[in-house]
């Protein structure tokens, strides 16, 4: 069987497991490592926002992965590229200054991750017919929401159980605890690292190409004007300028809380935290949050197919932002009960899974349609990473300075401007119309 003939589902799952792997524990699982590692919440919240602006900048240098090689050489290269930065990773976590060179390093890796996914998308659109693209877009979602389950619920899960297993126990000396969490992480890291470098060799053989570089492609000179083209015309369409506003808008709130509840779930009691250990953070996250954020999102798919999006949207961003009024409680009151804290947890993954779901589809059907839709989307998406990256870089320093308790209740504030925008966001295109 030649590489052109190869069943889908031989490059599907694991290439967009692939994808989601890195993207996880840059966003989500660092943030875990480096505040077991003693850095304060204000640097990781900043530094671990930072370094996620590739996946926001990435249609910049997209158009040029076209002019160069076969996309499959791209994902199988980013594969490799991220294994080795992983396993730089592990071995900088003992240096004196690992925190900077552990981000450095990171940053390499969310480069080659956000192009990785360029590459991987369009290995899959230019392989995969129509039918066959909706046929396998379950198996795509699936794995790629695979990958958070096993980042964010088992690999953290495996730290907390290393983190004991080398000595780090209750009770320890702060030197002995401190060692333990360098080698549960490194373990960790370099699991990564192993997974990501056979997932390269794999898709060395399995991944069909994706097409060459075309002959007679364009030159930088004309992609870049083409690039420019493509974003004066997303600029020029209608309700554009709101609608900008309300990507970012939309998702402030979980801008500010994304990276300070898992630091909140770990702090000691002491200082306002939960108080809770890597392995309970990872079942919560990883039974419990990823059931939820599955459920709420097929149900929202439901609703909206049955009522409109137009008639839904403010409803679903009602779900979506007022699950953060859970955490606010849970500062306030500080239940040592498991059940409480993990209904907060399914609460907030059920209403992102069904509230994010309104804001995708705004920005496709809204937003992209047009001449150049599948860039106008990508370009929509980088503006809406970077509403989230930007609240989630200062989060830390507001956190510091007001405390858990007040942090949280700071956010339930910052879901107002959403609710206000979205109530009154225009539709350019009808529900029941598709319009190119």
């Amino acid at each position: 069987m030649n590489q052109n003939s190869r069943n889908p589902i031989s490059w599907v799952p694991t290439v967009y497991f692939a994808m989601g792997l890195p993207f996880v524990v840059l966003n989500m699982v660092s943030v875990l490592m480096f505040k077991g590692l003693g850095i304060g919440d204000a640097q990781v919240a900043l530094w671990t926002s930072l370094i996620m602006l590739p996946w926001t900048l990435k249609f910049l240098w997209s158009p040029f992965l076209e002019m160069f090689r076969t996309k499959k050489f791209f994902v199988a290269l980013t594969q490799l590229i991220t294994g080795a930065g992983f396993a730089l990773v592990a071995l900088a976590l003992h240096l004196p200054a690992f925190f900077a060179v552990c981000i450095a390093l990171l940053a390499v890796i969310a480069f080659s991750g956000a192009t990785h996914d360029v590459a991987t998308d369009g290995v899959y659109m230019s392989e995969l017919n129509k039918q066959d693209q909706a046929k396998y877009i379950g198996w795509q979602g699936a794995f790629y929401n695979i990958a958070k389950i096993v980042a964010s619920g088992g690999l953290v899960w495996l730290a907390g159980w290393l983190l004991k297993y080398f000595g780090g126990v209750q009770g320890a000396e702060e030197v002995v605890r401190h060692e333990a969490t360098v080698q549960a992480w490194m373990t960790v890291m370099l699991i990564l690292a192993a997974v990501m470098v056979f997932l390269g060799v794999y898709h060395m053989r399995m991944l069909p190409s994706g097409g060459t570089a075309a002959t007679g492609a364009a030159s930088g000179r004309e992609t870049w004007n083409r690039l420019v083209e493509v974003i004066r015309a997303f600029f020029q369409k209608k309700h554009i300028w709101y609608y900008v506003a309300f990507i970012i808008l939309y998702r402030l709130a979980e801008g500010f809380v994304m990276k300070i509840v898992p630091l909140f779930l770990k702090a000691g009691r002491s200082v306002g935290g939960l108080g809770l250990g890597e392995q309970e953070i990872g079942l919560y996250y990883g039974t419990y949050g990823a059931a939820a954020f599955v459920l709420g999102s097929l149900l929202a798919g439901y609703y909206i197919s049955h009522r409109g999006l137009s008639r839904t949207l403010f409803s679903l961003c009602c779900v979506f932002n007022l699950p953060f009024l859970a955490y606010t409680l849970l500062a306030i009151y500080q239940p040592e009960n498991g059940m409480l804290i993990g209904g907060a947890i399914v609460l907030e993954y059920f209403g992102y899974g069904f509230g994010f779901v309104g804001l995708t589809l705004f920005m496709m059907q809204q937003v992209a349609p047009g001449k150049h839709q599948m860039a106008h989307y990508a370009f929509a998406s980088g503006i809406m990473n970077l509403g989230v990256m930007l609240p989630g870089s200062i989060s830390g320093f507001v956190s510091d300075a007001l405390g858990y308790k007040a942090f949280f209740i700071f956010t339930m504030f910052a879901t107002i401007p959403a609710f206000l925008i979205t109530y009154f966001v225009p539709f350019t295109y009808p529900d029941e119309k598709k319009n190119q």
